[in-house]
């Protein structure tokens, strides 16, 4: 059966967010925001667009400081390297790169001092290419990509990068269903190979059906929980997610229904 990634071994913490308040220029966007984050574990980060999701990740990355709270890393300091994805529309494809060479870059930080981008790190990139549908494609410039591929490429980078914890802001933007199956099994491997995945995403019964907690975020607060525990209706509607008077997605579309089973295998 499909059902939520669950991978053999014992799970074993990466991450916590205790008490979080998240925000720009002192200004909180939110606040209480509680979470943890195992291996092998996909926790789905959802809310409204201004809900704080983004600023979240950006504070998991160290890109914007926290208003309050802490991070606690298992390990004691940040996981190194983060496997990190942003969204579609903040890539600048005009970039004059091929796509073999956006793969790539996804392994600089593994080069040794005195190594540069050789064979090795092409092979490797090629190999990446390959997994994500895309070897055909390596020389081809990036401006030549529909949206589908060059999120295909920016996959491939993510895989270069080799990491244990995993980020991915808004992954299927833009992209068609085959393209999303295709990426959602990759995620769903990552998290059989006992990475730590985080999520941002909109689609509900894709949250429903594949990942095993979820944060979801809204007028200021956050709720953090095991998926079919955080995503009822009153939490929905608490958080600003969803109107009151909207059908609660026909009972997740019966959990995601029969026709979608298999879909990602």
């Amino acid at each position: 059966m499909l059902g939520r990634a669950r991978p053999a071994y014992s799970f074993l913490r990466v991450l916590y967010g205790e008490g979080l308040v998240i925000g720009y220029g002192g200004d909180p966007v939110a606040s209480k925001v509680d979470f943890s984050l195992s291996s092998g574990e996909i926790l789905a980060v959802i809310g409204y667009n201004g809900s704080g999701k983004s600023t979240l990740v950006k504070s998991i990355l160290g890109v914007t400081p926290l208003l309050g709270g802490r991070l606690r890393w298992d390990a004691g300091r940040p996981t190194t390297p983060v496997g990190y994805l942003g969204q579609l529309t903040d890539f600048d494809r005009r970039f004059p790169m091929r796509v073999i060479d956006l793969a790539a870059t996804g392994g600089w930080s593994q080069l040794g001092f005195f190594e540069g981008a050789g064979r090795r790190a092409r092979r490797n990139a090629e190999a990446a290419l390959e997994r994500v549908g895309l070897a055909d494609a390596a020389d081809m410039p990036l401006h030549q990509l529909s949206a589908g591929q060059l999120q295909r490429a920016l996959f491939a980078r993510t895989i270069m990068q080799d990491a244990q914890l995993i980020i991915l802001d808004e992954p299927f933007a833009a992209v068609d269903q085959s393209t999303e199956a295709d990426l959602m099994a990759l995620i769903l491997d990552w998290s059989r190979q006992g990475c730590a995945l985080i999520l941002v995403m909109h689609n509900l019964s894709a949250v429903l059906e594949h990942c095993s907690s979820v944060l979801l975020m809204g007028r200021g607060g956050a709720a953090f929980g095991p998926t079919h525990e955080v995503l009822i209706p009153e939490q929905l509607v608490g958080l600003g997610y969803m109107a009151a008077d909207k059908p609660y997605l026909n009972a997740t579309a019966a959990s995601t229904s029969a026709a979608k089973v298999g879909k990602y295998v």
